[in-house]
C-alpha cells in the first residue's frame, strides 16, 4: 500500500481576500444633472428660433427654479441653468428694445404724415 504522505509544502488560502485599491482622488462622484437646467437651457435656445416670448419666459422660470433646486440637491447643472438664464433675459431685453423701436418710429411716422394739426 502506498501511504498518502506529501512532502512538499501546502499553500494556505490568504486569511483576507486582497483589497482594491482606492480610487484616485482625481475622480469625482458623479452627481445627475437637474432636470429643469437642461430645459430651461433649450427653452433659452428654442426661444430665438422656435417660441420667441414664450421660450424667453419659460428659460428664466424654470432656469431659477433649477438654480434653488442643485442649491438643495447638490446636483450638477448650475452652468445650463446660468446659461438658460442669460439667453432667456437677453431675448427678452432684445424684445423690448425692438418694441420700444417700433413704437418711436410708429410715432415719428404718425407726426411727419399727418403733421401738426394745430390751426
Amino acid at each position: 500500500m502506498v501511504s498518502g504522505i506529501y512532502d512538499g509544502a501546502v499553500q494556505q488560502p490568504p486569511a483576507h481576500p486582497p483589497q482594491q485599491p482606492p480610487l484616485p482622488a482625481s475622480y469625482p462622484a458623479d452627481r445627475p444633472t437637474n432636470s429643469l437646467a437642461i430645459v430651461s437651457l433649450v427653452a433659452g435656445l428654442a426661444s430665438y428660433v422656435v417660441v420667441p416670448v414664450i421660450g424667453a419666459v419659460v428659460a428664466i422660470i424654470t432656469g431659477h427654479m433649477a438654480r434653488g433646486q442643485i442649491r438643495r440637491t447638490e446636483e450638477s447643472g448650475s452652468g445650463l441653468a446660468l446659461a438658460g438664464l442669460i439667453l432667456g433675459y437677453v431675448h427678452l431685453l432684445l424684445v423690448l428694445i425692438v418694441v420700444a423701436i417700433v413704437v418711436i418710429l410708429t410715432i415719428v411716422a404718425g407726426v411727419a404724415i399727418f403733421g401738426s394739426t394745430r390751426h
